[in-house]
Order: C-alpha cells, then sequence, then structure tokens
C-alpha cells in the first residue's frame, strides 16, 4: 500500500474507525453538529479518483452508495450530501453526510457558518450512534 509520511490519512484513520477491509476504509467524523458524517477512505495513497481503475473505482463507490443507504433507511435524513474534496488532504476519500433540516448549518454546507445552534444533535437522531455505526460497518460484508 502506498503512503505519504506527511499525509494525514496515510498516518491515521482519519476519525472513528468503523470497518476496514484490504481496500478502504470507513470513519464517522466526530462533529457533534453532524453526528451521522462518515468518510469512505481509499488506503492506499492516490490522491484522485481517476487515479484508481476501474474496478478500484466502483469498489469505492458501491461502498459508498451503500453508506448512503444505510443512512437513509436509518436516519430518513431530509438529505444525504456527497464529496469528494481534498483539497486540504489529497488522499482519495468520500463524505457521506446525513444532513436535517434541523442541523445547525442547515440548508448551507456542513463546512459553511452555523446559522443556529443545535443542542446535542446526536439525541435527535432515531437510533443510537453506536447502532448506526453497526448498521455502516455491514456494508463491507455484503
Amino acid at each position: 500500500m502506498a503512503t505519504v509520511p506527511s499525509c494525514e490519512l496515510c498516518d491515521r484513520d482519519g476519525g472513528l474507525l468503523i470497518a476496514r477491509n484490504a481496500q478502504l476504509r470507513i470513519i464517522r467524523a466526530e462533529d457533534a453538529d453532524h453526528p451521522a458524517f462518515y468518510r469512505v477512505i481509499w488506503n492506499a495513497h492516490v490522491a484522485e479518483w481517476t487515479d484508481l481503475p476501474p474496478a478500484d473505482r466502483s469498489a469505492i463507490m458501491q461502498v459508498v452508495a451503500k453508506v448512503e443507504t444505510v443512512l437513509r433507511q436509518a436516519l430518513q435524513p431530509t438529505k444525504v450530501n456527497l464529496a469528494s474534496l481534498g483539497n486540504v488532504v489529497p488522499h482519495l476519500h468520500w463524505h457521506v453526510i446525513a444532513r436535517f433540516d434541523w442541523d445547525a448549518r442547515w440548508p448551507a454546507p456542513v463546512w459553511a457558518p452555523k446559522n443556529k445552534e443545535v443542542a446535542d444533535a446526536t439525541s435527535r437522531l432515531p437510533i443510537p450512534l453506536t447502532e448506526l455505526d453497526q448498521q455502516v460497518a455491514q456494508v463491507l460484508n455484503t
């Protein structure tokens, strides 16, 4: 597996590790305002999606789709945001974020300034995060 020593996602998991296989891992970003914020991270240091061979592109997108499906079924969010930015960390990863009309930045992006305070966003989810994490982890086994 190719790594780059100065890359945050080569050096660390990048959040709370939910599941890992040889190709990729799923983490949950610890974000109090957006508790159902996951990342699907390619393990090898690859900066761009098109750097992957077609079969690997398909593999990562299948996992992204499965994580989105879990979030939609378990949480019934207002919207799910998908993004692959990598400007700050040039290591291929996809953000999969359940968004709600009650969240602190709705309808703006998660990185925008807050437009309201939301106390204990985690308690607003219909299931506990530990249960959601277990459901998300199962996507690597299906």
